[in-house]
């Protein structure tokens, strides 16, 4: 959970591709600043917190659809895109058909949450459903799930990078520097999920995975988002940059991480 926050807190500069394409820029600056990205990933965390045991799939639906519109309306600035907007907005929310990376960069809870790789794909399935129903959307919160999951449990790069490919079928095989030079902004799974998870494949250590995703450029907030969810499972956060993430975030967007925590260290 810290580790989409933080990537989505340290990319936020340099979306837009605002940055220049390097690994050598500071980690935070009175730029860095929390988005969406993160707002929805601790709403997505905050319904699968309060889900009553045994919910079936409609009931989780609908605390995901209520946290996330309780959550959007209360930080209604953050960067939403204009047809998420209109879904907080409307008195009757549906999908929308979208395959944009808003499925992907709000998923982390489901990688932590739930203690099995079905669960979790379920999970993340229904978390982008209420909204991004394209099987690219759906796809890509399956696979960055999974690579959370896969991550946390003890599963070599290698038997993730196999994983991925094998199941999701994104093109793994390019290298950050053979897609750095040409990779701009955009805004779909297909073209932001890869792409993190190149990075974090490569990066030696969650503080080179959120270097490494930042210097590809694009909307490197979200890709650096669903990259830093994924090394927090492979490596863990140093304390310091986990308190520069609270120190970054409002009292009550921290509540929910502090209940996330206490949840992840009372799990037999």
């Amino acid at each position: 959970m810290y580790g989409a926050i933080l990537g989505d807190i340290i990319g936020s500069p340099y979306e837009f591709d605002r940055g220049n394409k390097r690994k050598d820029f500071p980690l935070f600056s009175p730029d860095s600043a929390f988005t969406d990205d993160s707002v929805m990933t601790l709403a997505v965390a905050d319904a699968f917190l309060s889900l009553p045991s045994e919910a079936e799939d409609e009931d989780i639906r609908r605390f995901l659809v209520r946290s996330m519109r309780s959550y959007g309306r209360k930080f209604p600035h953050a960067g939403y895109g204009g047809m998420f907007r209109r879904w907080l907005k409307d008195s009757n929310p549906r999908p929308y058909g979208s395959y944009g990376n808003g499925s992907a960069m709000r998923v982390a809870a489901a990688g932590w949450l739930f203690e099995d790789l079905e669960a979790v794909r379920h999970m993340a399935r229904l978390s982008a459903e209420v909204t991004h129903n394209h099987p690219e959307g759906i796809k890509g919160a399956e696979a960055t799930a999974s690579a959370i999951y896969l991550a946390r449990t003890g599963s070599t790069k290698a038997e993730i990078k196999a994983y991925i490919e094998a199941n999701f079928h994104y093109d793994l095989s390019r290298s950050c520097d053979e897609i750095r030079p040409a990779y701009r902004h955009v805004e779909s799974c297909q073209e932001t999920v890869p792409e993190a998870i190149t990075a974090f494949l490569e990066g030696d250590s969650f503080e080179d995975v959120i270097r490494t995703a930042v210097s590809l450029g694009g909307d490197c907030d979200t890709l650096t988002c669903i990259a830093g969810s994924i090394a927090e499972g492979f490596y863990g956060i140093p304390e310091e940059l986990k308190r520069q993430c609270r120190e970054r975030l409002p009292e009550d967007l921290r509540e929910v991480l502090r209940r996330f925590e206490k949840t992840l260290h009372t799990c037999p």
